[in-house]
């Protein structure tokens, strides 16, 4: 859950010409393909008519000399962009730009955005917040340390859940696995600003307004727009009395300025998805500004929850709301004030930043997905994180130190200089991955699941194969979809598929049966904590489900589109297409 400031950044007046925003009338509108309008304090500019050709030259000279000065280009080396899919402005079509479409407002926005992609601020208001990872750990006495040690055999770490960690120079790669399964497996590349940004914190401009749609485009400095539907709008019900739900246009305005955080990556030709329901997850708390929020995790017993209520009531701000996580369990109350007070801060300087800023930029950046994944996953549960970088090992273990210091001896390190097999080799999870890629999963007793991607939905089917049973065809059918509920389940979790997925399990005739392997099913995809809706197994033996989609699955992460034949895997006969 999410929230922020309703009133949004403040917007102060631009003290350069090229800030000034162009007249309304010169704005294209969504999917315009045709160049922008001239803004009519350029209309007698070189390139907008062409009799202005006499003395092209003499100005085109003088406009490149203020454009150099300012660091831009001249418009015959600036190359057109394509169109953008989801509400973007125009594109210029791959094709050099005159000088008067050059000053358009879509050419505008452009170059915006590529300035406020660029590297190396020059000051520190535009560096983007980050978390505090790293404070003095709090001083816990030897029964509290016994509690949270979790279990041990024969002094080495027990439990269920092992984490590895890989480093490379162009990304780092993470298993977790329960016992030796693979069940997860995260890819993260260094200063991804572009495809995985979620969690991440904006000041954002709105660019259109669709009220058919219900729904905004907002310009945060990435290459697309992201979208910012209606119903993830926070709004004060006193400015709407007697209206509990006003419109998009009522909201959002054209050029209004707002602070929206990512609940969505982009994926493939869509924009990522916002919210202006802002918060800042923390290792115990999760604090929801400007809200009256209070919760407090359902996963802890009643006795727990009735210790945290009471030093809930004591540490939460008056102005902003908080949630208890399930990490909170046993925690002191120090613990919690502190985790609170670091929350804190954290907003106060998006917030002093967000008011500095009069254009799209980044306010606050999520850490490195091996700290976040330590930070929302690991627990007692945990036999180890084992970790093959040095200083990403270094930085882990005096995060946990702090954070849980009664597990930092849990944290190891894989020097790939001593050790014979690589990291991932030594914990059996390439030959694992490998299957994880392929469209076809074999089950234990014999037989199989096809696994097909569409761009509407996933679909997978359920095949006896070589199992062919032993009594009837009922029981084999019966045995063989509860091994394939199980293995769904698991696949759905390793290969993150998200969105609306159909499954055809083998027809059964006894509904006893067919409720049992949905009951199967749903046990089953309780252990991901991604959420899922599951519906009843039709008369065709159909399973129609959803699963929260956050980015790119695993197959996408791993892999890239044939140029050859644009990833539909086939050849066509020349002799027939004509090639």
């Amino acid at each position: 859950m999410t929230v922020s400031d309703d009133s949004g950044a403040d917007n102060p007046a631009p003290t350069s010409p090229q800030d000034q925003p162009a007249p309304e009338a010169a704005k294209p509108k969504i999917g315009d393909t045709r160049p922008a309008p001239v803004s009519a304090d350029k209309a007698d500019e070189p390139g907008t008519s062409n009799k202005n050709n006499g003395n092209s030259q003499r100005r085109r000279s003088s406009s490149d000399q203020n454009k150099g000065s300012r660091g831009g280009a001249s418009a015959g080396s600036r190359q057109g962009n394509g169109g953008d899919a989801d509400g973007q402005g125009p594109g210029d079509g791959g094709e050099n730009r005159s000088e008067g479409q050059g000053t358009s407002a879509s050419a505008k926005r452009r170059r915006r955005r590529r300035k406020n992609r660029s590297a190396g601020a020059d000051n520190g208001g535009t560096t983007p917040v980050s978390p505090v990872l790293a404070t003095a750990p709090v001083e816990l006495d030897e029964q509290q340390l016994k509690r949270r040690r979790g279990k041990t055999r024969k002094g080495r770490p027990i439990g269920r859940y092992l984490m590895v960690v890989r480093r490379r120079a162009d990304a780092t790669h993470i298993a977790i696995l329960e016992g030796r399964q693979l069940i997860e497996y995260h890819v993260s590349r260094p200063s991804d600003d572009v495809a995985q940004i979620h969690g991440n914190i904006y000041v954002g401009k709105v660019q259109n307004v669709l009220p058919g749609m219900e729904a905004a485009f907002v310009d945060i400095g990435t290459p697309k727009n992201a979208v910012l539907y209606r119903g993830d709008v926070r709004f004060d019900k006193k400015q709407f009395k007697g209206n509990d739900r006003p419109k998009i246009e009522q909201l959002l305005k054209q050029r209004d300025t707002v602070i929206c955080q990512v609940t969505k990556n982009p994926i493939a030709h869509k924009g990522a998805r916002l919210t202006t329901e802002v918060s800042l997850p923390g290792r115990f708390v999760v604090l929801v500004p400007n809200s009256d929020t209070y919760g407090i995790s359902k996963r802890l017993p009643d006795p727990e929850r009735k210790r945290l209520r009471q030093i809930l009531d004591k540490a939460k701000p008056k102005q902003h709301g908080v949630i208890v996580r399930t990490a909170a369990e046993n925690v002191t109350a120090e613990e919690i004030q502190r985790d609170v007070a670091g929350l804190l801060q954290q907003w106060e300087d998006i917030e002093r930043m967000a008011a500095k800023g009069n254009t799209a930029q980044l306010l606050y950046r999520e850490p490195d997905l091996s700290v976040r994944v330590i930070r929302e996953e690991f627990n007692k549960d945990y036999r180890a994180v084992v970790i093959d970088d040095r200083e990403l090992y270094e930085e882990i273990a005096g995060y946990v130190s702090v954070i849980t210091p009664a597990l930092a001896d849990r944290v190891e390190h894989h020097d790939d200089n001593e050790e014979a097999l690589d990291i991932l080799e030594r914990f059996h999870v390439h030959e694992q991955l490998h299957k994880a890629l392929d469209r076809k999963v074999w089950l234990p007793s014999g037989g199989s699941l096809i696994i097909e991607a569409t761009e509407a939905l996933t679909v997978i089917d359920v095949n006896t194969g070589k199992n062919v049973g032993k009594s009837s065809l009922e029981e084999t059918v019966y045995r063989n979809n509860l091994e394939a509920a199980e293995e769904v389940a698991h696949q759905l979790r390793l290969r993150d598929i998200g969105g609306i997925i159909v499954i055809d399990f083998v027809d059964m005739e006894d509904k006893k049966n067919r409720d049992e392997t949905i009951r199967v099913f749903r046990d089953a995809l309780s252990r991901d904590k991604t959420r899922t809706q599951v519906f009843d197994i039709s008369d065709l033996g159909l399973v129609e489900m959803t699963r929260k989609r956050i980015g790119e699955g695993l197959v996408e992460s791993l892999s890239s589109q044939c140029p050859h034949c644009n990833g539909r895997g086939l050849e066509l006969d020349p002799s027939i297409a004509g090639g």
